[in-house]
């Protein structure tokens, strides 16, 4: 199924499969929403209470939170052992780094729909990468499924800051009021489902894809399509300040094939975790998966199928 690109602009994270989760701590707190009804089984979800949220992200908490990679190594502990994955630190290729390191990555210009999540899991403040997406609600983020939940914990204090870049944030933080992920994700980390999505609350009277735009999704397509996935990368080479992006064919994971995952030649690394895989060669085409995870010394990034677990996670989310 595909949904057509809504509005025309434009703005990460990476989880390895042993890596990439999303924290909450601090001032918002939660309550369960009942999700897990017949008529959607295979979807989980919280309400967020969000006060406090945005004014808890002062530039020093923002530049000290930790790679949301540094999680995702639980979801393999939880039932996922056949073989273990790292934060992906890549290989020589072209391009620089922003410390001067050789990398796949490409440096790229801030997209108003893409940026970096920030949430507390714990005591603990990440940071991840999401994108605005097309839907009925106009507020909706799809990021990696460890960047909203961890062995069952939601995050707190959950904003997303589209098109940041080098600590600017020219549209503002926007605060989620409620969080989603599939089912089989929240009860078991299952690699295969690492996605979610977080419904933001308006800022100044505005909803966010009214502001930054919203990339299409798709689902059930076809597999081994030409991807291009963008994030922030904040483990070395690279330091989180901006944007970057990697573009290549998908092929499937060799190493755990019963994930269902697929990949593309990307050397991003913690901080990644989250952000959006496009069809295609640029920012504006449809999101068909997110960064999840990668195995050491290999530079491929792998990225969920996204099917009808996933798209029913998304279709309650954006109708919220």
């Amino acid at each position: 199924m595909t949904r057509t690109r809504s509005l025309a602009s434009g703005l990460l994270t990476f989880s390895a499969a042993a890596v990439l989760a999303l924290t909450s701590a601090g001032g918002a707190s939660a309550t369960p929403a009942p999700s897990d009804s017949k008529s959607n089984p295979s979807v989980a979800s919280i309400t967020v209470d969000a006060g406090g949220a945005a004014d808890y992200w002062t530039p020093e908490r923002m530049q000290s939170a930790l790679p949301g990679d540094t999680l995702a190594s639980k979801a393999l502990e939880r039932g996922n052992r056949s073989s273990p994955a790292v934060v992906e630190k890549g290989k020589p290729a072209t391009t620089k780094g922003t410390k001067g390191k050789p990398t796949i990555a490409k440096s790229e210009n801030p997209v108003a729909h893409i940026g970096k999540v920030f949430f507390t899991m714990g005591t603990t403040n990440y940071v991840c990468s999401g994108n605005a997406v097309s839907s009925a609600n106009g507020s909706t983020v799809a990021t990696a499924g460890h960047c909203v939940n961890e062995s069952g914990a939601y995050a707190t204090n959950f904003v997303f800051v589209p098109a940041y870049d080098n600590g600017a944030a020219p549209y503002g933080k926007w605060t989620a009021k409620a969080l989603y992920a599939p089912t089989q994700w929240v009860s078991n980390g299952d690699m295969t489902y690492d996605t979610g999505f977080a419904v933001m609350n308006p800022l100044n009277g505005q909803k966010l894809t009214d502001v930054v735009g919203g990339s299409g999704t798709a689902f059930n397509q076809a597999r081994g399509l030409t991807y291009t996935a963008y994030g922030y990368p904040q483990a070395s080479p690279f330091d989180g300040t901006s944007l970057w992006s990697c573009t290549g064919t998908a092929t499937n994971d060799p190493n755990n094939p019963q994930f269902g995952t697929q990949g593309i030649p990307c050397d991003m690394t913690g901080g990644s975790s989250g952000g959006p895989w496009f069809i295609g060669s640029g920012s504006d085409g449809l999101q068909n998966s997110i960064n999840s995870y990668g195995y050491n010394r290999s530079a491929v990034m792998y990225g969920p199928y996204w099917g009808s677990v996933i798209e029913a996670t998304y279709t309650n989310a954006a109708k919220s």
